[in-house]
């Protein structure tokens, strides 16, 4: 997923930077395919927000029980819940700005579209 959201923003950067002859009409198609996209990144996003919040609610009632009773199989449950935690916090980070970068291309979109519109409309 990391590859794909990388290479999916990059394209749409690309696309910005190459603005000469577009239209607000390929402005306008560009632009709803990438709400389909930004929806599909959404849904990863929230899944994986469970998925880490699931594993840091875990790692903290091991921790606590450890505080409580101190057994070595929990430190084992503990130290392995600590090594998942970390790339899953990482990759929801790529997640989360990753989306918000989308809203901000999006955005940038929608307003050379308005601009295009705009001056077709004075000529």
């Amino acid at each position: 997923m990391k590859e794909r959201i990388l290479k999916y923003m990059a394209y749409i950067d690309q696309l910005l930077a190459d603005d000469a002859g577009k239209n607000e009409e390929d402005y306008e198609k560009i632009m709803e395919e990438h709400k389909l996209q930004l929806t599909f990144f959404m849904h990863e996003r929230l899944v994986h927000l469970l998925v880490t919040l699931t594993f840091a609610l875990l790692a903290f009632a091991t921790f606590f029980a450890l505080v409580f009773a101190f057994q070595p199989g929990l430190v084992a449950l503990f130290i392995a819940l600590l090594v998942l935690l970390v790339p899953y916090i990482m990759h929801y980070y790529l997640l989360e700005n990753g989306v918000q970068k989308m809203y901000r291309q999006y955005d940038e979109m929608y307003k050379r579209a308005c601009e295009r519109e705009q001056n077709r409309a004075e000529k």
